[in-house]
């Protein structure tokens, strides 16, 4: 029996829904509880469990017939204002007004979700009426359909005399212009037009911008009118609040509105091809960059229904089986021979649409090498179904996924939400859902099949061998596509112009200055529901050291973590020679995955899938609080491992193996991993133009900024390029000692410290292994966490760095102080008033991006300005200019105090699982970010009122008192060119990544 709902049992009704069914999940601790409501059609999934992080959700099926984007917009305008909540925009308002430890909408394919989570239960149903009045009763006005999806608007040419030229503006639109320059997204688009070409999967959900325009706004209500209606809503609850009250507030809110409807969202299954075809697709590339070698080839097969549980499960081991590790058998023959750098992007088993699909090919390749990569794909699957998978492969496969179903985690989504995601393409698809959740049922029917006979075998034969519906793809760069597709930009625009009557030309003037004044306008948010100071827990979330262990080399955790053990482990750099530093980053990278003196790179790679739930290494330069120094600096290596109790042994073992026998004379390997890690870095720049941004400009300002920026920022990509670009036997060679030097250096007993963190037999077994592990690594000179010396400007920078990107990512830093100061809790509500109520307002709703940030970093006392997926240059930073005039001006109210404060709290308050918790009270020792830091931090927070607010903001943001600032932007070479005209003694150097 479920003691959260004692009083339900399957058949009872309960505000309008009849309870189907109760199945009790041990392997998740919790009671599941799948419902219908006869009245309307509607379903309701909740999950019983202890935890107080309780999500609510609503999705509903949305299946677009063409690549307007009217899902994706539609998700972002009816947050746009609704019946009961009718301000401009509720959805961002209640950001500020709550606790919420995660609130986002999320477009599919085929679905569209609106989910959120708190620990906090006024909170909780706060949102969940606004979410509610949102998805169900939304005005969907035109003005937030022009803002929110696009518009058109006159623009000045630069000078007086002119004229005005026409443009497209809207936040979805510029956002998947910058989804479009990203090939990874780019890729992934293309494989569901060339297989799925009959059904909704072949179009673009969240728009094509070049068919963004074609859309009205009769469309848009039109798709919600038949789309969000509770016949076709999935709705879903998480936690330890009561069920019931969820019922009765969903049925009084909504439920009571409606009379069902036959929505017709089901999707068709792709009808199958009775022959293979060949595709071709494109991608923009950077116009100076060398495109040889630049192109990937992959292989697509349609697979499974989703609802096929045995099947789809088969063909998650076999993606693990065959592309899982570095030991995979296709993996391994794919980069073995060279003909790419890494996996093609969309490699692996997909099971997020009705009907499945399975990817592999290589990145970076040469087209003319196509057929010899499909028979390297058909070779080796041809092998296996002939010879047998190695059972080993099966075994590390399975435990895998039993790893990852028992390890309870809540980044980068809730645990609840994980756990509607996982059974969503079940559900929505009018499978099982609770059968998506009940592992070992199924893992013990894939056995008694293992047990008849060449199960896994025969699924290669019947899903990729002998299956016809599969799909040849090339995705070829070219160097045009940029300047072409502008040019088919300005020509629709310059017709259309042509066209425009007085009347026309009247209109769109009017619809600009009515949405400028809909923007401007104060409005009154009292509608909305709140919290309060007081629903704040004034304690901080602490997790201390066991007592016991104090003559053990390691700090011990002992806690509850669902029998799962955890190492960490951190390694000083002050032994490290300052010409090798640029190279951790790749000592990082390398380190499980090229092999050891005992044992080759894919035997290594299979033993960590069989024993652990994954080893890596990171490297971090943070603040050290326990240095006088304002800026002293503490750069850490990060080694950490886990696994299941049972293999702790077997874990410890490959621990020991790593870091004691690591051996880098594997050339060949050696190669594969260096282009891999280019390939990938060079992947994320435009996905994460943002943070590369800010990383740039951040660089100037400390020694944890500059390393920073070497390891992880674009100077680490040019780090790269500067090594294979001449990538010689004799540099491999040298590249080898070096990392071989670098392991000498830093892997040693008295240059390390050591957390263990489990239950407490774990622990206690952990002990032994430690201290032999230390033994082993032996003893180095000069040892310990001191910083080895580096060179960086003081100067703050102004800089431009182009790519192929259709959208700028434009960041802007300064120096404060950081979270020991008295202004630090200012500082941080700061950073969310002017993302809040500055910078949403002037970067997203009247300029067009996607997003506006401004971040204080707490444990540095950097402040940020940044903006995502930017249509401007200059115009963003002026408004970052405006913003600290703003906040100067005082045109802010205690209540808009109150709601940063809660916003900040919301961050610093986010629930971690116990063994993220040991983990992070570990790491906060070694930087001597003691928990008395942190309450008085707090504490200031939540003492915090609008006068000392005023005061902090003249100190860093008045006309005379500002400090120095760096400025990044990251965009294509013409925008860069354009914004330097209109910059005039403040310009930007420009350079290439």
């Amino acid at each position: 029996m479920d003691p959260a709902n004692p009083e339900l049992k399957a058949g009872d009704h309960v505000s309008g829904y009849q309870i189907q069914k109760i199945i009790e999940l041990p392997e998740i601790k919790s009671f599941f509880y799948e419902l219908t409501h006869p009245a309307t059609g509607a379903r309701h999934i909740h999950i019983s469990n202890p935890d107080t992080e309780n999500t609510f959700a609503v999705a509903f099926k949305t299946v677009p017939k063409d690549s307007t984007g009217v899902a994706h917009i539609l998700e972002h305008t009816v947050l746009c204002g609704s019946e009961k909540y009718p301000v401009r925009d509720p959805f961002f308002s209640m950001i500020k007004r709550s606790l919420n430890t995660f609130m986002n909408a999320l477009t599919a394919s085929d679905w569209t979700m609106y989910p959120f989570a708190t620990q906090n239960k006024k909170d909780f149903y706060n949102l969940m009426e606004v979410y509610l009045d949102a998805a169900f009763f939304p005005k969907i006005d035109r003005l937030s359909f022009k803002q929110e999806g696009h518009r058109l608007e006159f623009e000045s040419n630069g000078t007086p005399e002119a004229p005005e030229r026409l443009t497209y503006k809207g936040v979805v639109y510029n956002e998947m212009k910058g989804a479009m320059s990203s090939p990874d997204q780019v890729m992934s688009r293309s494989l569901l037009n060339a297989l799925y070409p009959d059904t909704t999967y072949s179009f673009n959900s969240g728009g094509d911008p070049v068919k963004i325009p074609e859309l009205t706004h009769e469309q848009l209500k039109a798709f919600h009118e038949h789309h969000y209606h509770p016949s076709n809503a999935f709705f879903y609850t998480y936690g330890n609040l009561p069920l019931a009250s969820h019922l009765e507030f969903i049925e009084e809110k909504v439920l009571v509105h409606f009379t069902p409807i036959h929505p017709g969202t089901d999707v068709p299954s792709q009808p199958r091809w009775d022959a293979p075809k060949e595709m071709t697709y494109f991608y923009p590339f950077d116009e100076n960059d060398d495109p040889t070698k630049k192109s990937q080839v992959c292989l697509a097969w349609l697979a499974a229904d989703i609802r096929d549980a045995l099947d789809v499960l088969s063909l998650n081991i076999l993606e693990q089986v065959l592309l899982g590790n570095s030991g995979s058998p296709l993996r391994q023959a794919l980069l073995e021979s060279g003909l790419g750098s890494t996996l093609a992007d969309g490699s692996g088993f997909e099971a997020d649409n009705k009907d499945t699909m399975f990817a592999c090919g290589l990145k970076d390749a040469d087209p003319e090498t196509a057929d010899d990569i499909e028979k390297i794909i058909f070779d080796t699957l041809t092998d296996l179904a002939e010879n047998g998978i190695d059972k080993e492969l099966v075994e590390s496969a399975i435990h895998q996924i039993e790893f990852h179903r028992k390890e309870v985690r809540n980044s980068p989504y809730p645990y609840g939400i994980k756990l509607l995601i996982r059974m969503s393409g079940d559900w929505f698809h009018n499978g099982d859902p609770a059968g998506a959740l009940e592992f070992d049922t199924l893992i013990n029917a894939l056995f008694k099949e293992l047990e008849k006979g060449p199960f896994l075998e025969n699924q290669i034969k019947k899903y990729f061998l002998d299956n016809p519906h599969r799909v040849r793809l090339l995705l070829l760069p070219d160097q045009a596509m940029v300047r072409i597709e502008e040019k088919r930009m300005d020509s629709e625009l310059q017709r259309i112009q042509e066209r425009l009557t007085a009347a026309d030309i009247e209109q769109i003037k009017n619809d600009t200055r009515a949405l400028a004044e809909l923007q401007e306008a104060k409005e009154d948010l009292s509608c909305l529901p709140t919290l309060e100071i007081e629903d704040i827990a004034p304690d901080i979330q602490t997790v201390h050291e066991t007592p016991g262990y104090e003559d053990t080399d390691a700090a011990c955790y002992e806690l509850p973590t669902s029998g799962i053990f955890y190492l960490t482990s951190a390694f000083g750099l002050q032994p490290l020679a300052s010409e090798l530093l640029p190279l951790v980053p790749f000592f990082c990278h390398c380190l499980p995955l090229i092999g050891t003196t005992r044992r080759s790179y894919h035997e290594i790679a299979r033993l960590i899938d069989l024993y652990t739930g994954g080893i890596g290494l990171s490297i971090n330069a943070a603040t050290n609080f326990a240095e006088p120094e304002e800026d002293a600096c503490l750069p850490v290596m990060t080694f950490s491992a886990k696994c299941l109790s049972r293999n702790l042994d077997k874990m410890f073992e490959l621990t020991d193996e790593l870091l004691c026998e690591n051996s880098f004379s594997d050339f060949k390997r050696l190669k594969q991993l260096l282009l891999e890690y280019r390939s990938n870095k060079e992947s994320s720049v435009v996905s994460s133009g943002h943070r590369y941004a800010i990383s740039l400009a951040s660089r100037s300002f400390s020694a944890a900024g500059a390393y920073n920026e070497n390891w992880h920022g674009i100077h680490q990509l040019k780090t790269l390029k500067q090594i294979t670009d001449d990538l010689t036997d004799d540099r491999l060679r040298s590249l080898a000692n070096d990392l071989a030097q670098i392991s000498a250096c830093l892997l040693k007993s008295n240059n390390t410290r050591i957390g263990l963190i489990g239950e407490k037999p774990d622990v206690q077994k952990a002990i032994d292994h430690t201290k032999s592990l230390k033994k082993n690594l032996g003893t180095g000179s000069d040892t310990g966490f001191t910083p080895p010396a580096i060179e960086f400007s003081s100067v703050p920078v102004r800089e431009g760095w182009s790519t192929a990107s259709a959208v700028s990512f434009v960041a802007k830093t300064f120096q404060t102080k950081k979270m020991t100061h008295e202004h630090a809790p200012a500082l941080a509500v700061i950073s969310k008033i002017l993302r809040s109520m500055f910078l949403h307002r002037e970067i997203r709703e009247k300029g067009g991006a996607y997003g506006g940030l401004a971040v204080y970093q707490f444990e540095n006392g950097l402040f940020c300005f940044a903006s995502y997926r930017d249509p401007h240059i200059v115009n963003t930073l002026n408004v970052y200019d405006a913003a600290s005039q703003f906040i100067v001006s005082g045109d802010y109210t205690e209540e808009d105090i109150k709601e940063a404060i809660l916003q900040v709290c919301a961050d610093i308050d986010h629930p971690d699982t116990p063994n993220a918790a040991a983990g992070k009270a570990f790491f906060r020792k070694l930087i001597g970010l003691t928990d008395d830091i942190r309450k008085t931090f707090k504490q200031g927070l939540l003492e915090l009122d609008r006068e000392k607010v005023l005061q902090t903001a003249g100190f860093y943001f008045g006309a005379t008192t500002t400090p120095p600032s760096a400025v990044a932007v990251i965009s294509n070479k013409d925008a860069l060119e354009a914004a330097l005209d209109k910059l005039g003694d403040q310009p930007l150097a420009l350079y290439r990544i």
